[in-house]
């Protein structure tokens, strides 16, 4: 019976977390060749140091400017780019992309701007380019933005520039924030320390690569893939208490979607899903392309696609489901991802399952495998 209802979870995760990437390989990549891949703006942010205000001997990002944030990925993209070369062509198979193609997401539906209505902050008819300090998912973001630049800078990534680096504070909120490596190691320092390794990984793993001493390239993609997820879910997990206070500017709905995605990319973190720029523009064209308003119920809300619907649903149910189990979902998840074979078979599941549903009792029944055989697994992948 134990075994029965164990193989019942792990139905229950996979089932709800592929309608994540509801049809990734068939319409997304088409949706994926418009005219909107890259981030909004793209072109107008600053891809280096060097275009950033530089004022008495210190060079000035504000993180609450959409373009001076999405500058922070822009040249984390551009420094890191000779270090994934063997990920895909034209940078395109950066692992970072992720965050910038969410990001973007995030400022085209309006959730970086004043929810709480009390200024013009992210309004187009006052300042859109503003990133609002009230805002849930600005919050969370300048976890995933501002930290990991300053990881990079800790890491070594700009130790040839001139000028210190100086972070702009916000004039609201400011002890939810930190604004140098040392501001960050005290306010979390399991968090900063996970992105300064990830970003000391990449160096060393070139340098590896060069002498060709590496195993092989998929394990040093794989080990990338596993200390990138970690710094993820470290951020998340100091973000969400930070956080949490402005839940109360948006509507319930809204504020279920937020806390329920972050439960999920837990989930999607086991795997070592790829963000690199195609698969992360294919996964978030069904992500919900505007705020949610309080009379909203998926999955019966009309202006929003069949597919984002699905995806509000499957958030819901996986949060709600891992709550009512005290995260016995996610441990036996995590279990079930704790070896190579096992995450290859998640992202595999994930990724084809609504495209392939032929594939999904055999992914379902190559889980409960790996689920058994991973057993007496005590590592934590990530």
């Amino acid at each position: 019976m134990a075994r029965f209802i164990l193989a019942c979870e792990t139905f229950a995760i996979v089932l709800l977390t592929s309608q994540l990437t509801n049809r990734l390989t068939a319409h997304g990549q088409e949706r994926v060749g418009g005219d909107n891949k890259y981030p909004p703006l793209w072109d107008d942010v600053p891809d280096s140091l060097g275009e950033f205000d530089t004022i008495h001997n210190k060079t000035v990002i504000n993180p609450w400017n959409y373009l001076e944030r999405m500058g922070m990925y822009k040249t984390l993209l551009s420094v890191t780019a000779k270090y994934m070369s063997n990920f895909g062509p034209g940078n395109t198979g950066n692992v970072l992309w992720g965050l910038p193609l969410q990001h973007g997401w995030q400022f085209n539906t309006g959730r970086l701007a004043d929810p709480s209505k009390g200024s013009s902050c992210g309004q187009q008819a006052g300042d859109p380019l503003c990133i609002s300090t009230r805002s849930w998912w600005s919050c969370m973001n300048y976890y995933l933005a501002t930290i990991p630049f300053l990881g990079a800078i800790e890491a070594g990534f700009f130790e040839d520039w001139p000028f210190e680096i100086k972070v702009l504070q916000p004039e609201e909120y400011m002890d939810n924030f930190c604004y140098t490596a040392a501001d960050c190691r005290v306010l979390n320092p399991a968090m900063m320390a996970t992105w300064t390794t990830f970003f000391q990984l990449l160096k060393i793993t070139n340098e590896y690569s060069q002498m060709e001493i590496l195993p092989t390239i998929s394990s040093e993609e794989d080990n990338i893939w596993h200390h990138l997820w970690m710094a993820h879910v470290a951020s998340i997990e100091a973000a969400l208490p930070q956080c949490s206070e402005r839940l109360a500017y948006i509507s319930a709905p809204e504020a279920q979607f937020g806390v329920s995605w972050a439960n999920a990319v837990e989930f999607i973190a086991l795997t070592h899903f790829p963000t690199n720029f195609n698969q992360t523009n294919s996964f978030q064209v069904f992500l919900p392309q505007r705020m949610l308003l309080a009379g909203d119920k998926a999955p019966s809300i009309p202006d929003l696609s069949k597919e984002e619907n699905r995806v509000l649903v499957g958030l819901d149910i996986l949060y709600k489901g891992n709550q009512l189990t005290g995260g016995w979902l996610l441990k036996v998840w995590r279990r079930t991802m704790c070896s190579e074979k096992g995450r290859a078979v998640g992202r595999n599941l994930l990724e084809n399952a609504v495209a392939n549903p032929d594939l999904i009792l055999s992914g379902m029944r190559n889980l409960f495998v790996e689920f058994i055989k991973n057993h007496h697994c005590t590592t934590i992948n990530i």
